[in-house]
């Protein structure tokens, strides 16, 4: 488990996305982020890093394409353990010509964005160390910078070689219609703490991290419930430590719920 994350209460599992191609997607998240296939059936594939599952691929070829406009994923967020390890990674998709949509420093951290061949939003980020998040007064100081790719591919240390022990899903950043339903939901139900606020979207966190979820309007204000079947984010994953387990679920009701735009949450305990 990344250090970054570590001890958080409340922390992502793994994500689960409806996809139409499958051999096509599981290709392209075996050889962009390396990650190794952890089990499969005739529906669905598992993938992660050694044994622990961060993706979970489940085919719906009646799925019609999710559009930008929707409420649903914004994109997943895979943080590498250590700087270096994200220079390796850069320099693996300039190699394999991966087109990159943007790279940022927020920071608390260093990201580089992409998509998927469905569409769907990927983050690939490292932290910066906690000593560096906050400002004066012990906020989170979020922001987003221009990054320099060429200063962050110079501190590769070798050759990419598929994906580090250490990697997890940071965090999950989602397109909602309503912020205040966001607030209502990720805040009040989940007990998330806000720990940032950008014009049109919140950054929620647990045990200090910077944010494990996010929620922004920017393309999706407004928003009803996605209809289904449809591409793109299928279920999400909570790890909760085993208090937090029970605070949720006797708020929901049950461990598994979806939010006010029908994205599905599977909240599974962790070991106490």
């Amino acid at each position: 488990m990344s250090v970054s994350t570590a001890f958080a209460p409340i922390e992502i599992g793994r994500v689960a996305l409806t996809v139409s191609d499958m051999p096509g997607m599981t290709a392209f998240y075996e050889s962009l982020l390396g990650l190794s296939r952890v089990s499969a059936d005739d529906t669905a594939v598992r993938l992660g890093a050694g044994d622990r599952v961060l993706l979970e691929l489940r085919l719906d070829r009646a799925a019609r394409r999710a559009s930008p406009r929707e409420a649903g994923l914004f994109h997943t967020a895979f943080l590498m353990p250590s700087r270096p390890a994200l220079a390796e990674w850069l320099v693996h998709a300039s190699d394999s010509r991966v087109p990159l949509q943007g790279a940022s420093d927020h920071l608390v951290s260093e990201a580089i964005y992409l998509t998927d061949p469905e569409g769907n939003g990927i983050e690939v980020y490292a932290d910066r160390p906690r000593s560096a998040w906050h400002d004066a007064d012990g906020h989170i100081n979020m922001g987003t910078e221009r990054l320099d790719l060429n200063a962050l591919a110079r501190d590769a240390r070798g050759p990419w070689v598929g994906a580090p022990k250490g990697l997890v899903i940071g965090h999950v950043h989602l397109q909602v219609g309503d912020l205040a339903k966001a607030q209502a939901f990720y805040g009040d139900i989940l007990g998330l703490s806000v720990m940032a606020r950008y014009p049109g979207a919140s950054f929620y966190g647990a045990g200090g991290y910077h944010h494990h979820l996010a929620a922004n309007v920017w393309n999706s204000q407004g928003a009803d419930a996605r209809a289904v079947p449809v591409t793109g984010l299928a279920d999400l994953e909570l790890l909760a430590d085993p208090a937090q387990y029970v605070a949720i679920t006797g708020r929901t009701g049950q461990s598994t719920f979806a939010d006010p735009w029908g994205t599905a949450f599977t909240l599974t305990r962790k070991a106490a």
